[in-house]
């Protein structure tokens, strides 16, 4: 069998970095490129660069990636599957609830693989933590934090940072328990004068009475990328940005001395810094998808959980325009 053959729909910010992992992706070739304002940041590779959608399946894909603004996620991923090519659609999965269903509708009636691009999932940090906690480290698990705060991105316009970063956090927090999410309450902001909000708080709960709370914005001039995890033995702290996971065991040895108990607490544990493989998390992300269209086992993110994100997403932006908490 030969290589499959792969296109790529949007060359902006993060479509650049798509097009450099699947052009050197094994298993695949990367034979086009559609963008309506062409190779502005000079990826193509000397790849054909085209102005519709159309004339990008002329080229008999087997799958594509969609790296285009979230509203257009709809209209480009039903093309994507009314031609029969299988898909993996940069995240938020669509712009609302109705158009994420009719994706996950339109795929599943084409019998397609279809994909989100949740990257937190394949970060080694929270992928090192995932797997500790199934393995009973943590014990039961009774809160997970987030911070994800960094300056404002001029590059995003038609979403807030709730559908642009939170979802991150969203589908990271209930993929790493294992759990879904049962109710948000939410307070916004809105700082930069623009359409949407760009400052969110949010305190959820998962099956099992887990806690959640994100702490989300664009107004930082401190970029940070931290999800704690709270269980019965200790704590994991993951630094998505770093790629590192530390573990804070619960106080075994008494503090005697009075002066350190007093900003340490009257026990303290070890504190463990793991080392592990760190491949990057945007390569094993296309990694997956590739088996998962060759019908190997693979991890990714379905339609379905990319849908999932978006239902507790606009259950935050409800909670946060009307003031109550939100039952899901």
């Amino acid at each position: 069998m030969g290589n499959l053959r792969a296109g790529l729909i949007g060359i902006g910010m993060m479509g650049r970095h798509h097009a450099r992992v699947l052009g050197s992706l094994e298993g695949v070739d990367l034979v086009g490129i559609m963008d309506p304002g062409g190779d502005k940041f000079n990826v193509a590779g000397g790849r054909p660069v085209f102005d519709t959608v159309e004339q990008l399946l002329e080229l008999k894909l087997d799958y594509c990636m969609v790296a285009v603004p979230t509203a257009l996620h709809l209209e480009v991923g039903l093309k994507l599957a009314e031609a029969g090519v299988h898909a993996i659609i940069e995240k938020p999965l669509a712009v609302d609830v109705v158009s994420s269903n009719q994706l996950v509708d339109a795929f599943a009636k084409a019998s397609l693989v279809g994909a989100v691009g949740h990257i937190e999932r394949y970060n080694p940090a929270l992928q090192q933590a995932r797997r500790r906690i199934a393995e009973g480290q943590l014990g039961r698990v009774i809160q997970v934090a987030t911070r994800r705060q960094g300056p404002f991105p001029a590059r995003i316009a038609d979403v807030g940072v709730v559908k642009d970063l939170a979802t991150h956090d969203i589908d990271l927090t209930a993929w790493v328990v294992q759990s879904r999410y049962e109710q948000v309450a939410a307070n916004a902001n809105n700082l930069s004068g623009r359409q949407y909000e760009d400052l969110i708080s949010v305190t959820g709960r998962l099956e099992g009475g887990i806690v959640a709370n994100h702490l989300v914005n664009w107004l930082s001039p401190l970029k940070e990328r931290v999800t704690i995890i709270t269980g019965e033995t200790g704590t994991f702290v993951a630094d998505t940005l770093t790629a590192d996971l530390t573990y804070y065991v619960n106080g075994t040895v008494k503090s005697t001395w009075s002066d350190i108990a007093h900003f340490r607490g009257v026990s303290e544990g070890d504190v463990v810094r793991y080392a592990f493989p760190k491949p990057e998390p945007l390569l094993r992300e296309h990694e997956n998808f590739r088996d998962a269209v060759l019908g190997k086992d693979a991890d990714i993110v379905t339609l379905e959980q990319g849908l999932n994100t978006v239902r507790v997403a606009e259950a935050v932006i409800e909670s946060a325009t009307t003031g109550e908490t939100v039952t899901l």
